[in-house]
This record gives C-alpha cells, sequence and structure tokens, in this order.
C-alpha cells in the first residue's frame, strides 16, 4: 500500500473515531443538560451574560438565541441588552450548508419558525455581530464545544474572524463542562463560557497552563 493510501486510511479512520467519539458525547451531554435546568439558574445565568457584555469594550451588536429543548435560555439578558442600549439580533439558517445570518431583534417583532425548530424575526435589518452568544451541549475550559454536529456556528465563526474580530461566547449551565470536548480541526473555540456559576474566560486556562 502506498503512503498516500496509508495516510487517507489513517485520516478516514480518525474522523470515523472522532464522529463516534462526538455521537456518544452529545447523547450523555443532552442527558446531563436536560438534568441540570432551572428557571433559576437561567435567571442567574442571564445576569452574569450581562455584566460579561457591558464589560466588553464598544460593544454595540450582539447575537443571542430563543432556546430549543432544554438549552438555557438567554431571553432575559436580551431583553436586559436591549434596554440598555444595545443592538441584539438572532441566527437565520439560510442555507443548510452555509454560515448563519443574524436579524435584527426586539421585544415584540414579529418571529417565525425557522429550520430545525429554531424562531427568528420574521423581517427586520441584517446584523454581523461582535459578540455571539452561542448554545451548546458541552464544553471544556480550554473552550472546546460540542454542538448538534450540523457545523452552523464553526462556520459562522470562520465567516465572522475572516471579516472582523468577533467574541465568541458559549452559554450553558455549569453541569454541562466536561474535563474534555472531542475536537476536529475544523471546530472553533470559544473564547469564553458564562454559566449561573461564572464567566470562564478560556485566555485564562491557557495562561495557567503556561505558568
Amino acid at each position: 500500500m502506498s503512503n498516500a493510501s496509508t495516510k487517507a486510511e489513517t485520516a478516514g479512520n480518525t474522523e470515523a473515531g472522532l464522529n463516534r467519539a462526538k455521537r456518544v458525547a452529545r447523547i450523555a451531554a443532552k442527558n446531563r443538560r436536560r438534568a441540570a435546568y432551572s428557571r433559576s439558574k437561567c435567571d442567574r445565568a442571564c445576569e452574569i451574560l450581562v455584566e460579561y457584555a457591558q464589560s466588553v469594550p464598544d460593544l454595540d451588536i450582539v447575537s443571542a438565541y430563543v432556546p430549543i429543548m432544554s438549552e438555557i435560555s438567554p431571553l432575559n439578558a436580551m431583553h436586559e441588552l436591549f434596554r440598555n442600549g444595545m443592538r441584539v439580533c438572532l441566527p437565520v439558517v439560510v442555507d443548510s450548508r452555509q454560515p448563519l445570518s443574524f436579524r435584527e431583534w426586539h421585544p415584540g417583532i414579529s418571529m417565525e419558525i425557522g429550520a430545525f425548530g429554531t424562531s427568528a424575526p420574521a423581517q427586520g435589518e441584517w446584523l454581523d455581530p461582535k459578540l455571539l452568544v452561542v448554545p451548546l451541549l458541552a464544553f471544556d475550559r480550554q473552550g472546546n464545544r460540542l454542538g448538534y454536529g450540523g457545523g452552523f456556528y464553526d462556520r459562522t465563526i470562520a465567516k465572522l474572524e475572516s471579516a472582523k474580530a468577533v467574541r465568541k461566547v458559549g452559554f450553558a449551565f455549569a453541569e454541562q463542562e466536561c474535563v474534555s470536548v472531542p475536537r476536529g480541526d475544523g471546530d472553533r473555540r470559544l473564547d469564553a463560557i458564562v454559566t449561573q456559576s461564572e464567566v470562564i474566560r478560556v485566555d485564562d486556562f491557557f495562561q495557567l497552563a503556561q505558568a
């Protein structure tokens, strides 16, 4: 067998193993998230998220999301940031193979159900967020995120980062933390994770690891 064939087979096996590891991790993560859910945790996490957003210099546009299933809800934070003069937008799936687009949201705006049961404004201005609040199934302190497998946020982060600086913040229950999330070459790291307990700054983790 040629070296090229060997490398291709090894890469295929590695990718297959990674996909299997992610599938197993998603099942466990969904169960942990469902068990962790509580309204009071959502409320406290929103308070911390607002404080974090307000600490970001020159921040004027934030994207969030309307929660589905047992996702932690950022709705209180969205309303508070809007009241404080921030522009808030929500993700829209325009194509299953493309990055997300973001449409401006405000309280009372007409919403519609889109792909995968997500909700987004039915009309409004398209925006490019400077802070991306990202839902997830699991995370680790290295900034790795386990999503649903569609790759939407990875493609979106790559697009936004190529155009300008954007801060990526995972939003989750503390109970969703893992020691290590399975990660592939195309998986984008988060800059921070906000939970009901704390703000985990990924740079701090790497600085401590190098100390």
